[in-house]
């Protein structure tokens, strides 16, 4: 096969490696063979990277590659490379450089013009966004926001008039915080807020802000890694429509509840007008009588 590579570029090999975001099972065929074979790992934290290493029995020389020493260690990956070296680029979960160790490493070898490929795989915004019900046509990926109250809020106020979906990073401790600022500065919007995906206590959380806000303001404790996702400015029901529709039908298909029971109850959960539920329930309701006329029509014939 000819050398795919561009005059001039290095003859080793950057690779930048998606691992699982929890379950440790979410991790690429091409990520495994490339883990095996490549000369260094450089891992944000070497101990959390050689548990997934150690699962799937991959014997790798290791080293640290994280914000206290990433300068250093960009100078180093990038010799080895040049010199016909092959380097894999790993954070703790999901795509390093996003929000997460690599982009001084990865700009380093740019300027060296070393072959850089990238193995895809987990991405926890992109994780949530798929499961979240709001709209996915178009998003903006913030990541975490500044600690500083002050510097918080600037930023939220930047993105009050964004038409598209937001999705955040944060840490427990400070979740209710920035929902609490969200309802101040952008209003009581549509959220998803999920929880420990892929992990045993995955969870998603959907609602208005201020109702997310509560429900996990009466808990004792708040664990886990935590993506918050917020509808845009203008987007006043959120894109639930498809979830609700479901659940809608699972609920009317058991026959356990009334509708204005179920409308009430939905509504609640999803920060959605009780009316509007309502209105989907009967549509519902309409389509499931008209498919069982059709299979009584079809029972006749």
């Amino acid at each position: 096969m000819a050398d795919q590579r561009s005059p001039g570029e290095a003859l080793g090999t950057l690779y930048i490696v998606a691992t699982p975001i929890g379950n440790l099972t979410d991790i690429t065929l091409r990520a495994l063979d490339i883990l095996k074979t490549v000369d260094i790992v450089a891992a944000e934290d070497t101990r959390h990277t050689r548990k997934l290493l150690s699962h799937y029995r991959i014997s790798a020389k290791l080293i640290s590659c994280n914000e206290h020493n990433e300068r250093a260690r960009a100078a180093e990956i990038v010799k080895r490379v040049a010199n016909g070296g092959s380097v894999a680029l790993l954070s703790d979960a999901g795509t390093p450089t996003v929000s997460d160790p690599g982009y001084r490493v990865l700009q380093a070898a740019i300027s060296a013009n070393i072959r850089i490929v990238p193995i895809p795989g987990a991405s926890a915004a992109i994780t949530a966004l798929s499961a979240s019900g709001l709209p996915s046509d178009a998003f903006l990926f913030v990541g975490f926001m500044p600690h500083k109250p002050a510097k918080r809020q600037a930023r939220l106020k930047q993105l009050a008039d964004e038409p598209v979906t937001l999705i955040f990073y944060e840490a427990p401790n400070r979740i209710i915080a920035l929902l609490q600022e969200i309802v101040e500065l952008l209003g009581n919007r549509p959220v998803v807020l999920a929880r420990e995906m892929t992990k045993r206590y995955e969870e998603f959380l959907r609602g208005r802000a201020e109702e997310v806000m509560t429900r996990l303001s009466g808990r004792s404790d708040i664990k886990g890694e935590m993506t918050l996702l917020v509808s845009g400015k203008g987007d006043d029901t959120g894109d639930f429509s498809k979830v609700l529709e479901e659940e809608i039908g699972k609920a009317l298909r058991g026959g356990s509840k009334g509708s204005v029971k179920l409308s009430r109850e939905l509504s609640d959960r999803y920060g959605v007008s009780k009316n509007k539920v309502y209105e989907m329930i009967l549509q519902v309701k309409a389509k499931l009588d008209a498919g069982n006329g059709e299979k009584g029509d079809e029972s006749h014939g």
